[in-house]
């Protein structure tokens, strides 16, 4: 209930904010859960990204540290966000969101390099789907990636592209999660040729790329 009602009040914002935004691929969503995955631009993204998949719902990670705060707190488990140790992750990283893909209707927003100042793809949403047998569906974001570009209403386009299924039999090794880097960077890269191939993307922060 929590999330449809913060979901509308995230659109009208949006809308307000910086205007329509654009989708490309949505016949491209499956049935039934998936793995929204994209590279991670903007803090914003998740906000962005659960309004491109609704009527979809969709459980996220959120560092440890956004849960002190009571209020924050409060918030972010009723938007079905689930507390992640980023130095440390524990078994519950991967548990939790398996769980909720196979015995809920909450699908999974993640960012496989973990950090929006990373480029390295983690083993993680590899070990996720083929744990839960969710699809992966590669999703990209090109609009503003500092906040006051919002308030100029510079334009927003999301493109979703084909789902990939992994092999439940594969092993989560160092070479396997590699190729899977690949492959997903691969998908990114021509889901931004789609919809604009002049557009770079610009790390606001380049002092804090891990």
């Amino acid at each position: 209930m929590f999330y449809s009602f913060i979901r509308y009040v995230a659109a009208g914002i949006v809308w307000l904010i910086n205007g329509r935004y654009k989708l490309l691929g949505t016949d491209k969503l499956p049935e039934g859960n998936y793995i929204l995955v994209g590279p991670h631009r903007t803090w914003w993204e998740p906000v962005f990204f659960a309004l491109a998949g609704w009527p979809h719902k969709f459980s996220f990670m959120a560092k440890k540290e956004l849960f002190k705060n009571p209020i924050l707190r409060w918030i972010l488990v009723h938007a079905n966000a689930f507390s992640v140790d980023r130095d440390h992750p524990g078994p519950s990283a991967i548990k939790t969101p398996v769980k909720n893909l196979k015995k809920t209707d909450l699908s999974l927003i993640m960012f496989p390099s973990g950090s929006r100042h990373s480029e390295e793809m983690k083993g993680g949403a590899l070990m996720i789907a083929k744990l839960s047998g969710a699809p992966l569906v590669p999703i990209v974001y090109q609009g503003p990636v500092k906040f006051s570009g919002l308030f100029k209403r510079k334009n927003v386009t999301m493109a979703f592209g084909d789902p990939i299924y992994i092999d439940k039999r594969i092993k989560v090794n160092e070479e396997n999660t590699a190729e899977f880097g690949d492959t997903l960077q691969a998908a990114f890269d021509k889901l931004d040729d789609e919809i604009n191939p002049d557009w770079v993307y610009v790390d606001p922060n380049p002092k804090n790329k891990e």
